[in-house]
């Protein structure tokens, strides 16, 4: 469950959009610019995922070790550059640094046809490149989860994180299945020229996006490690992000072992096609578009805080079908549809509430910091989890290192399961605290 992706009120220093019209979204250009732009990109962005492992399986031969590497590779960032990135990003203008990180994006990915084309891609060389897309991943997406605030009006943030959150997985739905067709069409290399020209596309539409945020003054700008440091204790003094960090930490260490054997169980395992896993995972991927589509309703239903853990119950408990379709190679296609889309459905829930939450009580001078501590531990634990997925799954085989993932993972729910989630409805607002 990434993260894979919110604040009421202002604090001194806010940059807050002007109400005009009618309030809605759709009439925002700003945001709709944005949104179209991240639209392309996330499209793009789902194909080079498929085509990168089928590359390195089915071209490069690769086995569960060297699987695991190019995997711990390319979120390895955000252990080594995650908490300095919020330091500098939180100096810099949001949108100037996506902008910046798309275009090394768009310079590393088109690397790997060329080096096809002219018969030199190697494994190691893959795996550089993937290290390199990481580190521009986590500028941009730590800037991405922090710009939010200064596009929208803090009662809007929600709707926000919804619509964009709808979008990645409208992506999701169609990007596999697209590039499982361009892989078989034009081989996985080539394939990745698409990911490159999307964030061309992202690109041109943040140089069209104008945000209302305002730089930090110079004034305001500490030693790193001290800017670090003030960061990471916003977000372990806060008792309920506390347990969201906890939860989400361990279901990303648990589920990144499982997603990095993935490739390994459906292409040699169970024997799929390119296209039939990208058609697994689209379909999957239909159950987190109604989760950003229901989550307001749900959360008004049972309300902010129960969706919490109500959605972290449903995501440990699904996964146990992920090593059961190995079990029952007959039905293993409906098996892992069903996990994806139960999966995808309660990340989303989950993800919406909980970004929202972190966007609404963090001062606008902190959420570059908030979200890189954030991001520096759930996703620091994915390049370890990868590495160990590829020791365990050359030593003990696929199958039974799937099943050690599902077990660890029924164990991530039990941080926010034991809070006071429970007993509250709505989740606190700025300053306000969450004492337990």
């Amino acid at each position: 469950m990434s993260q894979s992706l919110p604040r009421s009120g202002a604090t001194e220093g806010d940059a807050i959009p002007a109400e005009g019209g009618d309030g809605s979204l759709w009439r925002d250009r700003n945001f709709l610019t944005l949104w179209g732009g991240q639209a392309f990109a996330q499209f793009g962005a789902q194909i080079s995922e498929l085509a990168i492992p089928v590359l390195a399986v089915l071209l490069l031969g690769a086995g569960a070790f060297e699987v695991g590497v190019l995997n711990a590779a390319n979120v390895a960032a955000f252990l080594v550059v995650g908490l300095p990135a919020g330091v500098w990003i939180d100096r810099l203008r949001k949108r100037q640094v996506m902008i910046i990180a798309d275009l090394v994006r768009v310079v590393a990915l088109a690397c790997v046809p060329l080096l096809w084309l002219a018969g030199l891609l190697q494994l190691w060389q893959l795996i550089i490149v993937a290290g390199i897309v990481g580190v521009a991943s986590v500028f941009f997406d730590v800037s991405y989860q922090s710009i939010v605030p200064a596009l929208v009006r803090p009662r809007q943030i929600a709707e926000a994180n919804g619509k964009l959150q709808a979008t990645y997985e409208l992506a999701n739905i169609a990007g596999p299945g697209v590039g499982g067709w361009l892989i078989g069409l034009i081989t996985a290399p080539l394939a990745m020229i698409a990911t490159a020209g999307t964030y061309l596309v992202s690109v041109l539409a943040l140089s069209l996006t104008h945000d209302h945020e305002e730089r930090r003054p110079r004034d305001d700008h500490g030693p790193i490690l001290r800017e670090i440091g003030e960061g990471l204790r916003f977000v372990f003094s806060e008792p309920l992000l506390r347990r969201i960090v906890g939860t989400t930490g361990v279901s990303n260490f648990f589920n990144t072992i499982s997603v990095t054997l993935l490739p390994l169980l459906l292409l040699r395992e169970l024997g799929f096609t390119p296209q039939a896993m990208g058609i697994v995972f689209s379909l999957g991927s239909v159950g987190g578009l109604l989760g950003a589509v229901v989550t307001p309703r749900i959360v008004r239903l049972i309300g902010e805080a129960r969706a919490i853990p109500v959605s972290a119950i449903g995501f440990s408990v699904i996964g146990l079908l992920v090593p059961l379709a190995a079990l029952v190679p007959a039905v293993a296609f409906p098996l892992l549809v069903a996990q994806f889309f139960v999966g995808t459905f309660t990340a989303l829930l989950y993800n919406i509430t909980q970004v929202t939450f972190r966007q609404r009580i963090t001062p606008a001078r902190l959420l570059g910091r908030m979200n890189a501590s954030v991001r520096f531990v759930v996703w620091g634990v994915m390049p370890l989890a990868a590495l160990l997925a590829g020791a365990l799954g050359a030593t003990l085989g696929v199958v039974p290192t799937l099943w050690i993932a599902a077990t660890g993972q029924l164990g991530a729910a039990a941080f926010v399961v034991t809070g006071r989630f429970w007993t509250m409805r709505e989740l606190p607002d700025l300053h306000t605290g969450a004492e337990e």
